[in-house]
């Protein structure tokens, strides 16, 4: 019997056929919005294309990723084309995209847009990382193409305002394939070299096409990482690329750029000028005020009467010779007065009279302890006497001797009251020799005859 049941993979295989073979899904045209968007690690990208209704998923291999100048991310409208196929191992039928374009905005905009927000984020477009150009730089470097309208200008530009620079003009391509890679490597030779204290980059005006070299990423980089000062002078005044925000100044034209590179000869000769007015008034003010100065010299008493200036002066140096002498002697008796003084109460606080005046005061201070010890001990032993006399009074045993004894109970209790015995309790009377054990016979209290 023959088996009329298809696999899987049998009827997958078909249905792909039939997609791969049918010549309106070999080249496929759509407008739709990015959704699911993936960037895998190996370089392809997953996504979706949808719509308001329908969606539909889709694969851009590498190979023809590469090719792009914008990254796609979820929301973005695009165009893209390519074919429609099944892949085998889901069976879900997918979009292969051969080209992708943004929808509504040119793919070289979004992608300039892009980039500029990349590298704000990373700070290359930041005031702080600018140098600044010097003031009167000795050699110039000018990258530009040495065929175009630019160099002409920044030339003669150089050449009219200050003839003084040396200018070296580095050939670079400004547009096509391989601009940007002449550009970056240009910058990068241009920093090897010792003298160069300014580069201007620059070319004449274009397209966003044509100026499209210096908004790519590697030119960008490559001026940030330059040591030397670098202006930017890219296209027209209405002309923006990422040159002109990460380099050091960015020039409206070429000939702005030459024009902020160096100073201008008829200003500094006008300067110099003007430094020449200032030096001539400052040294004619200063002649004057010497000539001032030698008039009153001449004027004045000493020049005219130098013998009487001279008496003058000698007598005044007697006074202050006889000031001094004066002041001496008294910086001496001070001196000597104040010496007295001390020697004075060195003397007084002599150590061996002080050490023999303290001797005296101990010699004294230990007869007064000896004689106040002596009747300090008299005035104690009377006071004993007496107080063992009173103790000698109260003694117990003196009292028994008169004929007293004392009796206990059997806890050895002092026995005071009648109370505290019973008939036939035991007790012990203590007499002065000894003690007398009894018994109670009978008891006879205070009160019993009541």
């Amino acid at each position: 019997m023959e088996d009329k049941y298809l696999s899987v993979t049998a009827l997958t295989k078909y249905i792909k056929k039939k997609f791969d073979v049918d010549n309106h899904l070999s080249n496929v045209w759509l407008r739709g919005e990015i959704s699911n968007f993936k960037h895998h690690s190996r370089g392809h990208m997953y996504l979706t294309i949808k719509d308001d209704n329908a969606s539909i998923r889709a694969v851009m291999f590498s190979r023809q990723n590469i090719k792009m100048d914008f990254q796609p991310e979820n929301g973005m409208k695009v165009l893209v084309q390519g074919n429609v196929s099944v892949f085998e191992s889901t069976g879900q039928y997918q979009l292969y995209i051969q080209e992708m374009q943004p929808d509504g905005i040119g793919a070289l905009h979004l992608a300039f847009e892009q980039l500029k927000e990349k590298l704000t984020k990373e700070g290359l477009f930041e005031q702080e990382y600018k140098k600044d150009v010097p003031a009167y730089p000795n050699r110039i470097a000018v990258l530009t193409s040495p065929t175009g309208a630019a160099v002409r200008d920044i030339l003669t530009t150089l050449e009219r305002r200050y003839p003084l620079v040396n200018v070296l003009v580095v050939p670079i391509l400004v547009q096509g394939k391989y601009a940007k890679e002449s550009i970056s490597e240009a910058i990068k030779k241009t920093n090897a070299l010792s003298d160069i204290d300014v580069i201007i980059l620059g070319r004449g005006g274009g397209s966003i096409e044509e100026l499209w070299a210096f908004n790519e990423e590697i030119v960008a980089r490559s001026i940030f990482d330059s040591t030397i000062p670098i202006i930017s002078a890219v296209g027209h005044e209405t002309d923006f690329t990422i040159s002109d925000f990460v380099a050091d100044i960015r020039a409206a034209t070429p000939t702005a750029a030459a024009e902020i590179a160096v100073p201008s000869k008829k200003d500094l000769l006008e300067y110099t000028r003007q430094l020449n007015r200032m030096l001539t008034t400052t040294v004619n003010k200063h002649i004057h005020h010497k000539k001032q100065s030698l008039q009153h010299l001449q004027e004045s008493y000493a020049f005219k009467y130098p013998k009487r200036f001279i008496a003058e002066k000698e007598q005044l140096l007697d006074r202050l010779i006889e000031r001094k002498q004066l002041s001496i002697s008294r910086f001496a008796k001070d001196k000597h007065d104040k010496w007295s003084y001390l020697d004075k109460r060195l003397a007084y606080n002599n150590p061996e009279r002080i050490i023999q005046i303290k001797e005296e005061k101990l010699r004294s201070l230990s007869n007064q302890l000896k004689v106040n010890g002596k009747q300090t001990l008299e005035r104690n032993k009377a006071k004993f006497s007496h107080q063992l006399s009173q103790l000698e009074l109260l003694n117990p045993m003196n009292i028994m001797l008169r004929g007293y004894s004392i009796s206990y109970n059997e806890q050895n209790q002092l026995i005071t009251e009648t109370k505290q015995l019973n008939v036939g309790d035991n007790f012990h009377v203590q007499v002065a020799d000894g003690k007398i054990f009894a018994e109670v016979t009978d008891l006879e209290g205070k009160n019993d005859g009541d």
